[in-house]
């Protein structure tokens, strides 16, 4: 039985593959879903309430007939097209951050495993990095960086680059014993070729189950600091914003936190659902079970 029929075999896999398929299609499709710009606002639809049908006028001075199904904010803009467009900002942070995590973390990971001469002070620094709070250390990068897409995703992904190194330096240490990597010692093989090509793919598997791990911690992460005031801009249309904007007047007006909410939670779920099936079927211990 090949991998990828034991994956599709797993069942909390399946779901996370099919609730990120739908999230992603929302998230492509944002422009012709959303039914109105997610940055204009119409002060006469200021708190408008969950269904109502009434007028819009978008940011080209026009009116259309709307109907708001998650109801307005207190700027008047359509929650139903910020939380689309939400969906979009929200996995490309989890994408981007589990990238970053993963090349970093793999690269100073090896570098620890293999060369003893970088062990101690690798680890050393990554155990400094890991004394301290990751949601703390994110804020301080936020703070001292800027709340741009790009400072987020780096406050973001450094404090997870440590949990990565130190899984892939776990893998190299044992990895680096074995006899296809002593034969290739003793043919001369070059130091990088013997890390790209013998050690790097034979922990592949354990690093994209990490992986899954990292960027379902990203999305919620990056919902905590914009519901702070400390991530995006808050024009920017974030399920972390969307919340924070609603929390001001959440017992009138719960759909304006509830509805990001509802998104943000399956989201997260379908992410670590997706790397425990990732986990039963790729890590050998998981699969004897």
């Amino acid at each position: 039985m090949n991998t990828w029929h034991r994956l599709w075999r797993n069942s909390a896999f399946k779901f996370g593959v099919l609730v990120l398929g739908m999230l992603v299609l929302l998230a492509a499709s944002a422009p012709w879903l959303g039914t109105v710009d997610p940055a204009a606002m119409d002060s006469a639809n200021i708190n408008t309430l969950v269904g109502v049908r009434g007028s819009f006028a978008q940011l080209d001075g026009n009116s259309i007939a709307h109907t708001f199904w998650f109801g307005a904010d207190s700027f008047g803009r359509d929650i139903y097209s910020r939380v689309l467009y939400g969906t979009r900002v929200s996995l490309l942070i989890g994408l981007t951050t589990a990238v970053v995590a993963m090349g970093l973390g793999a690269l100073l990971g090896m570098l620890a495993g293999y060369f003893r001469a970088a062990d101690a002070l690798l680890m050393r620094l990554m155990d400094g990095l890991m004394a301290i709070p990751a949601i703390l250390l994110a804020i301080a990068l936020v703070a001292a960086l800027g709340a741009q897409l790009w400072t987020v995703v780096v406050a973001i992904a450094v404090p997870e680059i440590p949990r990565v190194t130190r899984l892939v330096r776990s893998l190299v240490l044992s990895l680096r014993e074995e006899p296809f990597v002593e034969a290739a010692k003793a043919l001369a093989t070059p130091t990088p070729t013997i890390l790209l090509r013998h050690i790097l793919p034979n922990a592949m598997a354990p690093l994209i189950v990490q992986g899954s791990f990292v960027a379902a911690s990203a999305v919620l992460t990056e919902a905590v600091l914009s519901f702070l005031g400390l991530g995006l801009p808050a024009d920017v249309p974030t399920w972390g914003n969307i919340m924070a904007e609603g929390r001001v007047q959440f017992s009138q007006y719960p759909s304006n936190v509830l509805f990001p909410a509802l998104f943000l939670v399956p989201t997260v779920l379908a992410i670590n659902l997706l790397g425990d099936g990732l986990r039963d079927v790729l890590d050998p211990k998981f699969a004897k079970r």
